[in-house]
């Protein structure tokens, strides 16, 4: 049985999530504060995590960017579900960890497709990791520990960043176009603000030093590894 996280301050909504998520066979823990939540998260490592984005205590955001800096908890599933609606906010929660974005008011039907979506793409990511360690000229990627060290230097990143860096380094020497890189890295499948993906690859290739230049800028289109 799956385990399910509920972080979600509206405690008849937490409530309501949780039974018909029972329903649907998962094991539902409710939570309605933002550091409480982080705490049980930590301590009892559930397969998926719904995370409010307005939270007491600390905000979804900053709890999302914590779980993803934690190496125990870096690899949960997180979907974020908020009142908020605007693009900017749904490009937000990608980049501090979120793995998908649902708007208040919702169905519970489209919750249960969503946890059952995004849970599928996680098992089917660990079945197809034929290899543990990816090395790119001086930088290492551990996938399974999701540590990159550069010129043997270990190198703190983002969740985003390694993502970023995985993808592309797993797919060396192809042009990803900057909408390409928000869809398949940020999982976001509209046309969204590309400029995220420039900030990301600069803070990236600053993290790693001179391996970093690596990272090819295809003018006017992408980014590509060519070693």
């Amino acid at each position: 049985m799956k385990n399910v996280l509920i972080i979600e301050d509206e405690k008849d909504l937490a409530e309501l999530l949780a039974f018909n998520l029972e329903k649907e066979g998962y094991a539902a823990t409710c939570v309605h504060d933002g550091k409480l939540g982080l705490e049980q998260a930590g301590a009892n490592l559930p397969d998926l995590i719904l995370l409010d984005l307005m939270l007491p205590g600390l905000l979804g955001t900053e709890v999302c960017k914590a779980l993803r800096k934690d190496q125990l908890t870096a690899h949960i599933p997180i979907i974020m579900i908020t009142a908020k609606g605007d693009e900017i906010d749904r490009v937000v929660g990608f980049e501090v960890g979120a793995d998908d974005y649902i708007v208040k008011p919702f169905s519970m039907r489209e919750v249960a497709l969503r946890i059952k979506s995004v849970m599928r793409r996680y098992e089917h990511e660990t079945q197809q990791s034929t290899a543990d360690l990816l090395a790119i000229g001086e930088i290492i990627i551990d996938k399974q520990r999701h540590v990159v060290t550069s010129a043997g230097v270990e190198t703190e990143l983002t969740s985003t960043e390694f993502k970023l860096l995985l993808y592309l380094a797993e797919k060396k020497g192809h042009v990803h176009s900057r909408e390409k890189l928000l869809q398949n890295v940020w999982s976001y499948n509209n046309a969204g603000d590309t400029r995220t993906v420039d900030t990301h690859v600069t803070r990236l290739r600053g993290k790693l030093g001179t391996p970093g230049d690596i990272i090819k800028t295809v003018r006017g289109f992408g980014y590509k590894i060519e070693e």
